[in-house]
């Protein structure tokens, strides 16, 4: 990896983009619409502007770099499985009892001495241009600017290092970060993560707190800074383990942290405990802005870099983009954490439309009555885990947890209401369907059992009872039927809100007989032909102790809300793209514009009218 865009060019496909571009929405606009694509490639644009500064930068911005499985593999050096297996073996050691059994250990013994990180006395490539406190400028880093309604631009690739008060623990996490002005970035770590613990410490003791953030290197790195590592486990041990070889790792100049001596870009500094100011908002990985709050300042005291740095950066909102792949390698490894807590658990998949903590399904041996319920406690009492708001359980008969089409029929056919838990648990800081922040709803649904009766009396087409939903709720402009050959087909509704949906749904009972499930959607920014996005809509949208409901059929209200539905906190809006920006880039051949791919990816808002009207 010692030339990353050459090895790029040779294993990865690299697309090199020569056109000046602007940091704010174009960089970021063809990035995303290039990951969407199942050929994706990575991306270097060697010529980034910012033209409202009229700024011309020399260092190239890198976007993409997950851009797909196999490249995910590359930059790990092996499939995501042979890490797991390495980490199940490890997880498996037992004291040798024999003399040939202590002879046996012995290569794996030696190989762990590769996993702890190795503090180096000089300095790194990282600092071979030091620029002082008086010098700083975030002005000169080609920082983006990804959606026309961000509070600005920000850092979305940084390797964020911190410590423990008092130096005993290290950790590398992967948050976002607003550059305020000059020398000032917000520090969005959310309230459960290990470095807000850490700052909760320096709060408390009255004094700021050292941080110290890269960018670049090792793309081992950034991967890394997402691993969902067990609290107080500094994520580069991972790293080691991966490579089979050290983490070199320098001091910081102005504070102790220690970090990657081959980092692109460093940026030092300290975070005032009682310094807030309001980030955001901020177009997140839920596809949904994440509104203003306060949060931590980083007061920037020096920036290192190479002499010939490269800018890393990505693009999160709707999916699919890098965090899919980034996730994916992240399910698969963890796989033999989770068996300890579950070990009859098979398989798991958090697909990455579900938001990945917004739905996971689950795999499992099923040895006695209630087991799934017993897992689906587990996984919300354990680490990240915790921040799960939907879990499906499926047996060892189900089909492949990637084959999505086999597996919904599958679990439909062995949905029962019965076996549905509703409780309520932490959620992640950026759900904002929950009636109040940080606490809501969960939802556990066990379709580990066999198959069920039909739920429904009689089959209608969808144009025979789309007319008479409207003849009892006019608000209901379009309805789709999925998976009408199982005992529950799922029919779904968008309407036009003019009263809660539960209105809505009560409305609907008197047709009973022919619904199962029941999901209903706003007509805006829905497209019913679209299961993949409507998947991640409603998994964003509900809350199970408000929106799902058990008789006389199962209904799930997957519409935004708000005082109709006796919702008092403010309801983000969509991460969508701006018109002209797409214009502009499709007109220079840049990007592929059409209507299929806006109504598919939800690039820009829409409305579908009645079945029997056009679209617009």
């Amino acid at each position: 990896m010692e030339d990353l865009i050459a090895w790029l060019k040779r294993e990865g496909g690299l697309r090199i983009i020569e056109e000046p571009l602007d940091v704010e929405l174009e960089i970021p606009h063809i990035a995303y619409l290039e990951v969407k694509k199942p050929d994706s490639r990575p991306l270097l644009f060697t010529r980034p502007v910012w033209r409202a500064r009229g700024i011309e930068y020399t260092m190239p911005v890198l976007m993409n770099l997950y851009a797909n499985r196999d490249l995910t593999r590359k930059i790990l050096g092996k499939a995501p499985d042979e890490v797991a297996e390495g980490i199940e073996d490890l997880m498996k050691l037992k004291p040798p009892k024999t003399f040939r059994e202590k002879l046996a250990m012995l290569p794996k013994l030696f190989s762990l001495k590769n996993v702890f990180p190795k503090r180096l006395e000089f300095r790194g490539e990282c600092q071979e241009i030091v620029i002082p406190k008086e010098e700083v400028d975030l002005d000169r880093l080609p920082i983006l600017k990804t959606w026309p309604e961000d509070g600005g631009r920000f850092i979305t690739m940084g390797q964020v290092y911190t410590r423990s008060l008092d130096g005993t623990m290290q950790n590398l996490g992967m948050y976002r970060l607003q550059q305020y002005d000059k020398k000032r970035l917000g520090m969005h770590w959310q309230i459960h993560k290990d470095a807000s613990h850490f700052f909760d410490q320096y709060r408390d003791a009255g004094e700021k707190m050292p941080v110290t953030v890269c960018l670049g290197g090792d793309p081992l790195y950034i991967w890394c800074g997402q691993a969902p590592m067990p609290h107080g486990m500094f994520e580069l041990l991972l790293y080691g383990f991966i490579r089979g070889r050290n983490a070199q790792l320098v001091r910081s100049l102005s504070n102790e942290i220690y970090i990657p001596r081959d980092a692109d870009i460093v940026i030092e500094g300290f975070v005032d405990p009682e310094a807030m100011e309001i980030e955001g908002p901020f177009g997140d990985h839920t596809g949904y802005y994440t509104l203003p709050e306060p949060f931590p300042v980083l007061e920037v005291e020096t920036i290192t870099m190479k002499k010939d740095p490269i800018f890393p950066a990505t693009v999160v909102g709707k999916p699919p983009l890098e965090d899919k792949y980034m996730g994916w390698a992240t399910e698969r490894i963890f796989l033999p954490l989770l068996k300890p807590m579950a070990p009859e658990l098979l398989d798991y998949k958090m697909p990455e439309n579900g938001v990945f903590h917004n739905l996971i399904i689950a795999k499992m041996q099923v040895r006695y009555k209630g087991h799934a319920q017993q897992f689906m406690h587990a996984f919300w009492g354990v680490g990240q885990m915790s921040f799960v708001k939907h879990a499906i359980f499926v047996d060892e008969s189900a089909p492949d947890l990637e084959e999505y089409e086999a597996l919904s029929r599958h679990i439909l056919q062995r949905l029962d209401s019965s076996k549905i838990l509703i409780t309520e648990g932490i959620v992640d800081q950026l759900d904002h369907a929950s009636p109040e922040t940080l606490v809501g709803g969960k939802l556990g649904i066990d379709t580990t059992g066999p198959v069920v009766s039909d739920r429904i009396e009689e089959r209608l087409g969808d144009r025979v009872l789309l007319e008479k939903m409207r003849s009892l709720a006019p608000e209901v402009l379009a309805l789709r039927q999925y998976f009408t050959d199982t005992p529950n087909p799922v029919t779904v509704i968008a309407i036009e809100k003019k009263r809660s949906a539960k209105e809505t749904i009560d409305a609907l009972t008197p047709l009973s007989r022919y619904l199962a499930v029941l999901v209903v959607v706003d007509a805006a920014d829905n497209d019913l032909d679209n299961p993949y996005m409507l998947l991640w809509r409603v998994v964003n949208n509900i809350d199970a102790r408000r929106d799902i409901l058990l008789d006389p059929f199962i209904a799930v209200d997957g519409t935004n809300k708000n005082a109709l539905d006796g919702y008092s906190r403010q309801w983000p809006g969509d991460t969508h793209c701006d018109a002209e920006t797409l214009e502009r880039l499709a007109e220079k051949g840049l990007v592929e514009l059409d209507r299929e791919r806006i109504l598919r990816w939800g690039l820009l808002p829409f409305r579908k009218k009645r079945a029997d009207e056009s679209d617009t």
